[in-house]
């Protein structure tokens, strides 16, 4: 399989496009009496939906109309002011609150059958004896396998209320036996750790995904622990982080800065601003901090390395990131869809704006990574244009940039050549997931002896498993130029491997033994470690 460098930008669009709009709680004051008040405006576009709707000569679905007309009238505003349909919403919320309530399953449609890869842990399917490998054939008696299997309806029949009970029809991993199994669905957590652990004997380190109203207490769960380990330095990586709201990455900010700190500023289109200062509860204000970030950082990324960098604290590694400086607030429109409006700009401690330029093509904007790419930025820091008239100063007298994106201090560059975006491309897009489980469903029984630390410390993939996914994907592993990307293509196997038999934490610690940002911060720190001190 080839692929064209036009096709790169997904690599980053899949990523952000997600993510993005996610906004946050302000207080500014609202004019909710005026808010509804009759107009002529509003008249104009009830007047002539209840026209259509009444008088047009065929049938029409109003309701697609109103969503056309809301998408349109948000398109010319900005590029994160969004409608939410009824059918995504739940979705979007779930991702926010960080829980859904459910069974507690990762799943494949895979051969036109529910394939369950992994259990969540103390999750009502683990409990209730469902296993990775078991297909789930039918929910109440529905059937969920072969010609009747409907994909858009799967979620339907495994979430629903708290404490609802569904009956799934099990076939099991192995034996072939059927049965029934009651499950009493309940809250799932969403979880925004990825990863949490020692790199080495005083070196932390805590991944963070999004920001949703349970991330900052998960990652004070996860910077505690670390802490009761001795570690007095602390690895943040934000990398390919979207964002979120904005209050927990202020209150993991506040861990770091010390009191009265200035963190983040906002203001509306009044003028009107807010400031936010850090508080007394900060445990980490003494420690070594590293914030990872790359061009996929987005949103309250920012926000947190932005407050970081303005006030001197730790060292930002990596590339410049995504650039959005626009604040959200929803609201519901009384059908179960919303809008996610930009009512603020939010300001770095410094008084900078990061929000990159918009125009009126959306499509440029969320591409721009190809035009960092051609511009040479992302494999070299002195290619990142910058305007002089945005130039601040910290209060230690570093120079930092407004105008698009936090620009690390540390650049860490990117492997861009077709090699590397080929195996990263296949990575993201389900090749390597599909085909790990696909090789595991017949392998299982091999690793079920080998302990999470032995699999990532000592497991090795052999040449012939890079031969089979080669062929599954279609690669052309012969060509001389991609020999020298073995390592990579094992790495990246053996990683969603890792996923499926122990979760996220021993895929990250895979990917992290060769990744090239943990390996500078190594380099500063002179070590050449990048293990836990204990397996």
């Amino acid at each position: 399989m080839s692929f064209d460098k036009k096709y790169i930008p997904l690599i980053i669009g899949v990523a952000v496009a997600a993510g993005v709009f996610l906004g946050s709680k302000l207080n500014f004051q609202d004019a909710t009496d005026q808010l509804f008040a009759t107009n002529s405006k509003k008249d104009k576009l009830n007047r002539l939906i209840d026209f259509i709707d009444y008088e047009y000569v065929d049938s029409v679905n109003t309701d697609s109309i109103v969503d056309v007309t809301v998408n349109g009238i948000l398109e010319n505003l900005d590029p994160h002011s969004v409608y939410i349909p009824v059918d995504e919403y739940e979705t979007n919320a779930d991702d926010m609150r960080g829980n859904f309530t459910g069974i507690g399953i990762s799943f494949y449609v895979h051969q036109d059958s529910i394939a369950v890869i992994r259990t969540i842990e103390g999750s009502p399917a683990e409990r209730s004896g469902i296993q990775s490998g078991d297909r789930i054939i039918a929910a109440d008696g529905n059937v969920l396998s072969g010609n009747l299997l409907d994909r858009d309806s799967i979620s339907n029949y495994l979430k629903g209320g708290k404490n609802s009970t569904v009956v799934l029809t099990i076939k099991k991993r192995g034996t072939g036996e059927i049965k029934d199994v009651k499950v009493k669905r309940k809250e799932i957590p969403l979880v925004s750790v990825n990863a949490a652990y020692a790199l080495d004997d005083n070196l932390g380190y805590i991944k963070l995904n999004r920001f949703s109203e349970t991330t900052y207490k998960e990652f004070k769960k996860e910077l505690t622990k670390l802490q009761n380990q001795g570690i007095t330095k602390l690895v943040l990586d934000l990398r390919d982080n979207p964002g979120g709201y904005i209050n927990p990455a202020e209150a993991i900010v506040d861990e770091f800065l010390e009191d009265d700190t200035l963190m983040l500023i906002t203001k509306n289109k009044n003028g009107d601003s807010q400031e936010s200062f850090a508080t007394s509860k900060g445990s980490f204000e003494e420690g070594t901090l590293y914030v990872l970030i790359n061009e996929n950082s987005a949103s309250a990324s920012e926000i947190v390395a932005g407050a970081l960098q303005d006030n001197d604290k730790g060292m930002i590694v990596g590339r410049r990131s995504f650039g959005k400086g626009l604040v959200q607030r929803e609201m519901a429109l009384g059908d179960g869809s919303a809008v996610r409006l930009t009512i603020a700009r939010y300001y770095t401690p410094t008084g900078r704006s990061i929000q990159k330029p918009y125009g009126d093509n959306l499509e440029d904007y969320y591409n721009e990574y190809e035009r960092r790419y051609k511009n040479g930025e992302l494999q070299s820091r002195d290619s990142i244009t910058v305007d002089d008239s945005l130039q601040f100063v910290t209060p230690k007298g570093k120079i930092v940039y407004g105008g698009g994106g936090i620009i690390p201090d540390i650049f860490v560059p990117k492997d861009t050549s077709m090699q590397n975006e080929t195996i990263e491309y296949v990575s993201r897009n389900g090749f390597m997931s599909y085909f790990a489980f696909e090789y595991l469903d017949t392998h299982r029984e091999e690793f079920k002896d080998i302990t999470e630390a032995q699999f990532v410390h000592g497991y090795v993939i052999d040449d012939s498993l890079i031969t089979q996914f080669s062929e599954y994907a279609r690669l052309n592993t012969d060509r001389a130029f991609f020999k020298d990307y073995r390592d990579a293509l094992k790495t990246a196997i053996k990683a969603n491997l890792a996923q499926q038999l122990y979760g996220n934490l021993a895929y990250e610690m895979i990917l992290n033994q060769d990744d090239p940002m943990l390996k500078k911060i190594l380099e500063l720190e002179g070590r050449t470690r990048l293990k836990p001190i204990e397996d």
